[in-house]
């Protein structure tokens, strides 16, 4: 056929080498010089147009098979992560909030915002879980990866919504002939000496590890068949991959075995423990010697009238807690386990010479476990008669006798008893995807050619949590009576409400049963699908056959329409227990959600060469695109393109593009109903002893006189936030402009040099305003707007226990902005007789990344920064500079040097993150023309990561970001790879 897809005329053309597959910058094709040598055309990413003179609109970032080789990768997400454009997302290093998905993060705007393709067409929604709704690069086998092409910026005149960041299009092989196996292993491997963190966790009495450590071990499989057939008309390519990885707890790093506190002084942790901790939280309770209370003057006892108490078991007396916390560290998973299986075929068949039939179907079902500390009672109760059986003397005395109450009264108490008794929380999570297409294309003539695709992809979830507690339960487990004989029973028990309930004995060392934990203890289900269909054709031609051309060019005008029509759905079906926010360590009630949306669209591109092979123009080229989109929700949207490439002279080629792209709203944005979230804020400033903000702001937020200076704040810096989606949403929209220039100087063979610079501007950003924004202005301003968002408990006054909470739903409101600037080297040089080296060096400055979160709230900037409203980090340079050389002995040696710039921390509480340049080692060996063997070393000096206080919570674990920086340290390799 005379239009295929040809990664050999890109390469050659913009002077790829075999050990520099990292090129950012445009994909560039121009014609040989010699002029009997004809290039067959190419479609480059971002474009429906092939041809073969090409600057690409947009800096195209590619990278190649040899990549993943000599990096020894396992997870696609690791090797992008790496690459300076991208930032870390959903990755193996989550476990509290683990979606089980890997997702892309294109320029750090967000992993809805960039667009998954595979062979140019889409991948769904990777899960219907909330913080999943990205496509999962799970479902694409690392071994079937031909190149990757990365186009950063708007996009959506080409492939529509969601390509706001950019459009990743993943290349896969699918014209292999003959058999293929593939096997490697790996592992991590640290010494763990850091003298500073074994004294802390010692200082605290937690036991951390010394020595060499391996784990993490991984096994990678993979088959691949494939073969031509009717004399080279058709070809069948099937593969089936296995993976599997061991887990690594951070009980295995002397850096990971505690949560660091705020100053990184001492180790931190949670203050629901497993002796219990018994506080009044400033809201005790004082009997008026009468059987009565000591009243306000609302009439109501009056709650801080009593004897502050924090208290914990000892035996079966109360003594005074005295600042302990629990490590809740060492159980966690620092990498979760994962076992994958997929299976695909990739199909071709050229029915004639205008008509090929293609089909791609891929399978996949990923399983993994997220394990984190054991669940527990979360102070989910307030009150506690003074007559539970289960108190002895002295408790009762401890708090309520020393406050003057009987055994007849309740006094204030919460709870927080840790479940060590019934293990670990673990959530099984488990997604099964398929994914069909199925298309003809060809030529219509010599100037027409057409391509047409029907596709349908699935994703199944799966999630089962382990060892939670009932939040019912707990409250009647703690409600205790004696009945008619004498026992202790729980008063569910006697007035026949809860027949099965077991008092929980939390007031006695070794008090806890296994009948108690049965009781307690409740699985949580939920499961959903996301599906998508997509029917998808258009048509492009050269009117230059037509003598459609412009006066001063050789080539003609080229042309492509298409019609596109795709449907999304959306089902998450959480269980009762978890919708009704009975889990104890839930954050509150998870509800289903169900929706769907569809969408009609017409588009079309033109490319125009104005002026060709003349002098300060060898070529000068406009691209348009447009594209009109129609949805279901009755919006309809406009996105188009603009962008001028010219090449003054062969060596010296310089584009610029303007793009506007849009992001429609996805299902859970638009249709999940209202629930409670966790959020991170430093502190509650109404909380404490002396509160940080005055008693007039306080007031503003709902905190009475008798609160202020006795509101208890979250142990574990997690407050509570109404969360939800919002139907009446409109569509992100984002304007992208890029310009730069490519080198490929005569004088200095195999030379290029590329610089780019990009402006992404976002308006109407579908977010919410930060409960720590909404708290911050309600205290400064008393604006209503803010203040009505503000729900204190009315008895406790804070912003965590039980459904105390700030409202922060979804709406059009937000606005960002970055800009910067990526560059590449690349040269590649003989070595006398010694064979060839080759240097290739890719890095990014971000300039400027700036975010409002609503009108007037003041601009936000974030490049070089972490935490606070900016969350994760935001490197403002980032760079990988690789060294190969190719010998004449068959064997390639790469070296390689990954540098990220110093990240400073937003808050004075938190702490910055040092600079990391980390150095890889890789080696390929041709044994002979079947087998091929691989080894290699990342983080070959064992750099630790460089550490983050308050957990962190946004893609963070273990006190680090793990998609981020090498957190387990140094990564071992062996693979062998055999054809026949």
């Amino acid at each position: 056929m005379k239009k295929t897809l040809l990664s050999s005329a890109v390469k050659s053309a913009i002077g790829f080498s075999a050990a520099a597959l990292i090129m950012p910058g445009a994909v560039y094709a121009q014609e040989s010089g010699d002029a009997a040598q004809e290039l067959e055309e190419v479609m480059v990413t971002g474009s429906r147009i092939q041809k073969a003179n090409l600057v690409s609109s947009s800096p195209v970032t590619q990278i190649g098979a040899e990549d993943i080789q000599v990096g020894g990768i396992t997870r696609v997400e690791d090797l992008l992560n790496d690459l300076p454009q991208v930032a870390a997302s959903n990755s193996s290093g989550d476990a509290n909030g683990a979606t089980g998905t890997a997702t892309l993060n294109l320029r750090n705007l967000g992993t809805v915002r960039t667009l998954v393709l595979v062979n140019g067409r889409r991948l769904p929604a990777g899960s219907p879980v909330g913080g999943g709704t990205g496509s999962d690069l799970n479902q694409i086998p690392a071994a079937l990866i031909k190149r990757v092409e990365m186009l950063t910026g708007g996009a959506s005149s080409t492939y529509g919504s969601d390509a706001v960041a950019g459009v990743a299009n993943f290349i896969m092989v699918d014209d292999f002939e003959g058999v293929e196996v593939n096997y490697q292993h790996s592992f991590y491997q640290h010494k763990n000496d850091n003298a500073y963190m074994q004294g802390l966790n010692a200082a605290n009495g937690f036991t951390a590890p010394t020595g060499s450590v391996s784990d993490g071990h991984t096994d990678d499989f993979s088959l691949i068949i494939g073969g031509n057939f009717d004399d080279g008309k058709g070809n069948v390519t099937a593969y089936a991959t296995y993976r599997e990885i061991d887990p690594v707890k951070q009980e295995g790093r002397d850096y990971s075995n505690c949560a660091l506190n705020n100053s990184i002084s001492a180790c931190g942790g949670s203050s629901t423990l497993p002796t219990g901790r018994f506080t009044d939280f400033g809201t005790a309770l004082k009997g008026d010697g009468n059987g009565g209370f000591v009243l306000g003057t609302d009439g109501n006892p009056l709650a801080g009238a009593g004897d502050s108490f924090d208290l914990i078991t000892q035996g079966n007396e109360f003594v005074d807690r005295n600042g302990l916390l629990y490590n809740y560290a060492p159980a966690n998973f620092y990498q979760r386990p994962d076992e994958r299986y997929t299976a695909g075929v990739f199909a071709r068949y050229e029915v004639n010479d205008k008509a090929e039939f293609y089909a791609e179907l891929n399978f996949m079902d990923d399983q993994t476990n997220a394990q984190i500390a054991p669940s527990g009672a979360f102070f989910v109760t307030s009150t506690l008669p003074c007559g539970n059986p289960l108190l002895s003397e002295q408790q009762f005395q401890a708090v309520c006798g020393a406050n003057g109450l009987t055994k007849d009264q309740t006094q204030n108490v919460f709870i927080g008893r840790r479940n060590v008794e019934g293990g670990f929380r673990n959530q099984d999570i488990r997604h099964t995807s398929f994914r069909g297409v199925f298309g003809l294309r060809g030529d219509l003539n010599e100037t027409w050619s057409y391509d047409m695709y029907y596709s349908y992809s699935e994703v199944s979830y799966e999630g089962t949590y382990n060892n939670e507690l009932s939040t019912t339960r707990i409250g009647r487990a703690l409600d205790a009576v004696t009945d008619a004989n004498g026992n202790t029973v729980c008063r569910s028990v006697v007035d026949g409400s809860d027949p099965n309930c077991v008092p929980w004995n939390v007031f006695q060392t070794g008090g806890v049963t296994q009948a108690q934990i049965n009781y307690l203890q409740i699985p949580l289900f939920d499961r959903g699908t996301t599906d998508q269909k997509v029917i998808s054709a258009f048509v492009a031609g050269d009117l230059g056959d037509y003598d459609i051309k412009m006066p001063a060019a050789d080539n003609g005008i080229q042309v492509a329409v298409g019609l596109e029509y795709r449907k999304d759905n959306l089902d998450y079906n959480p269980d009762l227990n978890y919708q009704s926010g009975d889990g104890a360590g839930q954050g509150g009630p998870i509800p289903a959600v169900e929706g769907g949306f569809e969408v009609k669209e017409i588009y079309g591109e033109i490319s125009i060469p104005l002026v060709e092979g003349r002098e300060f123009a060898e070529e000068l080229t406009l691209d348009l695109g447009y594209r009109y989109s129609d949805y279901s929700t009755d919006v309809d949207t406009d996105t188009y393109k603009v962008a001028l490439g010219w090449a003054p002279s062969t060596d010296f080629k310089v584009r610029g593009s303007y793009q506007k792209a849009v992001r429609h709203a996805n299902v859970r944005e638009l249709f999940r109903p209202q629930s409670i979230t966790l959020y991170d804020m430093d502190a509650d400033p109404c909380a404490g002893a002396t509160p940080t903000a005055t008693l007039e702001q306080c007031a503003r937020t709902g905190v009475t006189a008798g609160q202020y200076g006795s509101i208890a704040d979250s142990p574990a810096g997690q407050y509570n936030q109404l969360s939800g989606g919002n139907p009446d949403l409109n569509p992100e929209s984002s304007e992208t402009v890029s310009y730069g220039f490519i080198w490929t100087p005569e004088f200095a063979d195999g030379l290029t040099v590329t610089v780019d610079y990009y402006n992404i501007e976002i308006t109407d950003a579908i977010d919410s305003i930060s409960p720590e924004t909404t708290l911050n202005q309600c205290l400064n301003t008393g604006d209503d707007q803010f203040c009505s968002l503000v729900n204190r408990g009315p008895v406790s006054g804070t912003l965590w226990l039980g459904t105390d909470n700030i409202v922060a739903t979804n709406i059009n409101i937000g606005f960002v902005e970055t800009e910067g600037l990526d560059f590449t080297f690349e040269y590649e040089f003989d070595v006398a007789d010694l064979g060839s080296v080759a240097i290739m060096n890719n890095g990014n400055f971000v300039l400027k990344y700036d975010q409002e979160e609503y009108p007037g709230a003041g601009i936000e900037s974030c490049e070089g920064t972490w935490g606070g409203a900016c969350g994760a980090p935001t490197h403002d340079f980032k760079n990988n500079l690789r060294v190969t050389w190719h010998t004449p002995w068959d064997l390639s040696l790469s070296s390689t040097f990954r540098h990220t710039a110093e990240i400073e921390a937003k808050s004075s509480t938190q702490l910055d993150l040092g600079a990391r340049t980390y150095w890889d080692l890789g080696a390929i060996y041709q044994l002979n023309e079947e087998t091929t063997f691989r080894a290699g070393v990342q983080n070959v000096l064992d750099r630790e990561p460089p550490f983050a206080n308050g957990g962190p919570s946004i893609f963070g674990n273990g006190n680090t970001f793990p998609g981020t920086y090498d957190a387990l340290g140094r990564y071992i390799f062996l693979g062998a790879t055999m054809s026949f």
